[in-house]
């Protein structure tokens, strides 16, 4: 066989030359296309969502290689429940040129815990809707992707996730035992505390009202009798204070706020200068002269119907007076809203309540033997809760009044009592005397000088630097996410304060807490803002509900990336304040 011609193997091993030329590009082609060829978002960032606990959802996304996700475009919502704010594991920060600006970014997978504040139990699922975004590191953006994920609200026992709260060993113990569903324990338990609760400012008020009452049965009162009285009055507020408080917990509104305003408190501080009248002979209590006859034959309902308007009474002193907000009320109204048990919720408040009452079932009992029985000094007995009627009304009005007004009040009634008290011949009398008309004379000497403290009438005279804290207000949920974010920026704590003019409490927080000298300190470093709840709009129950709480003081804390750290629920001393801080405030440590 010969051999091929030259010209021809040449032309062969040129066509093969370019056969291969050309396959070795249609494979690089085909590499180029490969890697250009985009995943589908599904796949890119692939979504998964599971419960961990009965308090708490987790949230996975599994990031391809080559692509990531923005932290600040995440965002959890929940259809039926409602949601805490997620905790984000530490993510790299880099400069994104899709918005020129520095971002914190996520690679291959990441893991968000998201707390369950609440369910609707009455629905049977609830939904979680998850939103995220992320890109290609080839320059390619995906819109935004949103997940759903639906939970069967049967399959586990809610139980709350609220932040740490200051004694957080006691607010685990109230959840616990309310949780437990056990009354033997539940039920002592809330004595106990509202026994404690009994010597607080917006529980004494109460002391001189039923005083009031009983002495104004005259000298024939005894230890039954007094007991009687003072039985009815404390059911009467237990009940309406429970009743309250169960429609606070399932409405999840501050219903106790709604009767702070100035028709409620004018008409009961009239009521009480009605009653103090009394008290001064200025008339007697009494059924028409043509009724007593009858009523006298049926003495006995005479008796009932007295008990009855006590009970109204003890029943309207509980709505007006006892509206501050403490630990252990917290922790039942957030169990009635987030379980609508009321039978579990309502026997706690009303021990609770029962427990308040204490002092006032003393005060009955002890009527019998403390109160004289007849002549100048039960006169005198009875002119002194005159006084205290007055005062009652004047504290219970003076949320509605401007401070100078408020001051004159008192120097009035002083210097009232006082000059009434000069015509006693004994030392003692004239000393009391004395004593009334100085404090009288220093708040109306404050008034008239620009004195703006009633506790302190005249402290403007004197250098108290760094005693008054002064507080960002925030009126809406908007404004809170714009401070909190600025917060951020400054690399600085917050603490959110919810404050009312009516909160006894929290003027006493304001008062004695918060000019503590190492408070103020801590205070220094930290951004200190504040919500006004005494107008009870809807901007302001939003904050409440956002945060769960149902009134005032509540101090909301939060940490340097605004993530909330903890809360102090009803006042707390100096000493315990401190404490707080410390567990619940990290400052930026400086270089």
């Amino acid at each position: 066989m010969s051999p091929l011609p030259r010209t021809t193997s040449s032309k062969i091993f040129a066509v093969l030359n370019q056969l291969i030329v050309s396959l070795l590009f249609l494979c690089g082609l085909t590499n180029a296309i490969a890697d250009t060829d985009f995943l589908e978002p599904e796949q890119a960032f692939q979504f998964s969502s599971k419960q961990i606990a009965p308090d708490r959802i987790e949230v996975t996304y599994l990031i391809a290689d080559g692509y990531y996700m923005y932290r600040e475009r995440y965002k959890f919502v929940a259809i039926g429940a409602t949601l805490g704010e997620p905790i984000f594991p530490k993510g790299h920060v880099k400069f994104d040129e899709t918005f020129q600006k520095n971002v914190e970014t996520f690679t291959h997978s990441i893991t968000v815990q998201i707390p369950i504040l609440s369910v609707d139990t009455a629905q049977p699922k609830f939904t979680l809707i998850s939103h995220g975004q992320g890109c290609s590191e080839q320059g390619l953006c995906y819109a935004p992707l949103e997940s759903k994920q639906t939970f069967d609200t049967a399959k586990f026992k809610f139980e709350s996730t609220a932040p740490p709260t200051a004694g957080g060993d006691d607010s685990n113990k109230l959840r616990n035992s309310l949780q437990s569903g056990r009354l033997i324990i539940i039920m002592p338990l809330f004595l106990l505390l509202g026994l404690g609760l009994a010597f607080t400012p917006c529980v004494l008020p109460m002391v001189p009202i039923l005083s009031s009452i009983i002495v104004g049965e005259g000298a024939s009162v005894g230890r039954q009798r007094g007991l009687i009285l003072s039985l009815s009055y404390s059911f009467g507020m237990a009940i309406v204070y429970t009743a309250l408080g169960v429609a606070a917990g399932l409405l999840g509104e501050g219903l106790a706020a709604a009767l702070q305003n100035p028709w409620v408190l004018g008409a009961f501080g009239l009521l009480l200068v009605g009653l103090s009248l009394s008290m001064f002979n200025v008339y007697h209590l009494q059924v028409p002269a043509f009724l007593q006859s009858k009523l006298s034959q049926v003495s006995d309902q005479q008796r009932a119907g007295k008990l009855i308007g006590v009970f109204v009474m003890g029943a309207i002193s509980a709505l007006i007076i006892g509206p501050c907000v403490a630990a252990p009320l917290a922790s039942a109204l957030l169990y009635i809203s987030q379980t609508r048990n009321v039978l579990i919720g309502g026997a706690a408040l009303f021990s609770m309540a029962m427990g308040m009452s204490v002092p006032l079932i003393l005060v009955g009992l002890s009527a019998g033997s403390l109160l004289p029985r007849a002549g100048r000094w039960m006169e005198a007995v009875k002119q002194l809760f005159g006084v205290l009627m007055l005062a009652m009304a004047l504290w219970l009005v003076s949320p509605v009044l401007p401070v100078w007004l408020q001051m004159l009040g008192w120097a009035t009634l002083l210097i009232g009592y006082g000059v009434f008290l000069l015509r006693h011949r004994a030392v003692l009398g004239k000393a009391v005397a004395l004593a009334l008309c100085v404090l009288g004379g220093m708040e109306l000497i404050g008034a008239a000088s620009g004195g703006r403290d009633v506790f302190a009438p005249l402290s403007h005279f004197y250098n108290q630097s760094g005693a008054h804290i002064q507080f960002a207000r925030v009126k809406s949920l908007a404004e809170l996410e714009h401070a909190l974010q600025a917060a951020k920026v400054q690399g600085k704590p917050v603490m959110l304060d919810f404050y009312a003019d009516w909160c006894v409490s929290c003027k006493e927080m304001e008062k004695f807490t918060f000019t503590d000298q190492r408070i103020q300190a801590k205070f220094a470093t930290m951004v200190l803002l504040q919500v006004d709840v005494t107008a009870n709009n809807e901007d302001v129950k939003a904050l409440l509900k956002r945060f769960n709480l149902f009134g005032p003081p509540g101090m909301i804390f939060f940490d340097l990336d605004s993530n909330e750290s903890g809360r102090v629920i009803g006042f707390e001393k100096a000493e315990k304040f401190v404490t707080s801080l410390a567990n619940f405030v990290v400052v930026k440590a400086t270089p």
